[in-house]
């Protein structure tokens, strides 16, 4: 199945100049999304997979349904102030500007393998600061995981040291 078929490009959206990947169209497919979560999986191995970790907003479409299938928990990754217990925060940098993400303290345990999902590499500050939350925590990042990678925006640089799979390229 080609994948790239359900992803539409959305020109100067959420500002001018970008071209942004819009995957509704994979996600209303049921048979798309089946095939795309079953190759996300395939990416992990057979390695032993304890929390699935995805960041707001749109790791939070894959991230469970891989945790489901890995039978591992889902840890999501939240903008700060969303989640009501105590929390851990990492602040990172922007093109213009910072932004904060945040995890519960309590919610990877140390020594626990972790699968990093979002599903897009751009830039790479968010994958960043989710791996940065992760190591903090105690837990050992197997993988980033990722949908889509935009390789032309350098983001994997960001996390160079961790194993870093994407299922399409652009």
């Amino acid at each position: 199945m080609d994948l790239k078929t359900f992803i539409r490009d959305i020109d100067n959206f959420p500002q001018d100049g970008v071209v942004f990947k819009d995957i509704t169209p994979l996600l209303a497919d049921a048979k798309a999304m089946q095939f795309t979560l079953d190759r996300l999986a395939e990416m992990v191995g057979d390695v032993k997979i304890d929390k699935v970790v995805g960041m707001e907003s749109r790791g939070f479409f894959f991230a469970p349904l891989l945790a489901q299938k890995l039978n591992a928990g889902f840890i999501p990754v939240r903008k700060p102030n969303k989640l009501p217990a105590a929390r851990t925060s990492q602040t990172y940098d922007l093109e213009y500007g910072t932004d904060t993400l945040e995890i519960h303290s309590d919610a990877i345990l140390k020594g626990e393998k972790v699968l990093i999902h979002d599903d897009v590499l751009a830039t790479g500050g968010t994958a960043k600061a989710t791996c940065d939350l992760v190591q903090r925590l105690g837990g050992e990042i197997v993988q980033c995981n990722f949908l889509i990678e935009l390789d032309f925006l350098n983001g994997r640089n960001k996390i160079e040291n961790i194993m870093t799979k994407a299922l399409l390229n652009y």
